[in-house]
């Protein structure tokens, strides 16, 4: 996406909504920053669609969930799928990016017909779409990320992943930021997802220490 878009688009958004902007400015006293699901809709139409890449995405509300349905290719088979995402933990460190997500209101519908495996399935209901963290847990070969599944949970520590846990650079700026300001919850109302920051001062000498130790 060109910049100029973005600033286009925000411009636009802006002029239609001037409340946004005593909005925004309440909730930084508060250091909870919304970003407006119109937004988040507009980026993702400008998105370069694929053979493999979710379409005909839809973002909504649920709150405190997000809720996102989108066409996604199973296996081969065409599959709406849709679910209210909920995050309950973040913690995030040198060592862990961990985000803690609830899967709830989970629902599969084929497009068009199939009689693939992943469409008998779906047709027979002997996916328990309550407890998606119970699929996941059997997942052959499932991704490093994925840390914990159980329920309706699931639990992603991005930092088991060996490009990101390698990134010397990231980590570099994790030891800066992260022991000043960290992220205290990820939630929505209906127009907006919220992300709300916890600010430590007494995290500054770490900080400081992690600055002198790459000088």
């Amino acid at each position: 996406m060109k910049i100029g878009a973005i600033l286009s688009a925000a411009l636009g958004y802006v002029k239609e909504n001037p409340q946004e902007i005593v909005k925004a400015a309440i909730n930084a006293t508060g250091l909870r920053f919304g970003i407006p699901l119109a937004a988040l809709r507009w980026g993702v139409g400008q998105m370069k669609q694929g053979k493999k890449t979710p379409k005909d995405i839809e973002i909504g509300a649920s709150p405190p969930a997000l809720r996102l349905s989108a066409t996604v290719d199973a296996m081969g088979t065409q599959v709406r799928a849709s679910a209210a995402i909920k995050i309950d933990e973040v913690d995030l460190s040198v060592d862990a990016l961990r985000i803690g997500v609830r899967l709830r209101d989970v629902r599969l519908q084929l497009v068009g017909e199939s009689e693939s495996p992943v469409a008998t399935l779906i047709k027979s209901g002997a996916l328990d779409l309550s407890k998606p963290g119970n699929l996941v847990k059997f997942i052959p070969k499932r991704p490093a990320a994925v840390v914990e599944a159980d329920g309706d949970r699931v639990v992603i520590d991005l930092m088991k992943v060996p490009q990101i846990a390698n990134n010397a650079r990231l980590r570099r700026i994790l030891a800066v930021v992260i022991p000043v300001i960290n992220i205290r919850a990820i939630e929505t109302d209906k127009d907006h997802l919220y992300i709300a920051f916890k600010a430590s001062p007494l995290g500054l000498v770490q900080a400081i220490d992690a600055i002198r130790s790459e000088t």
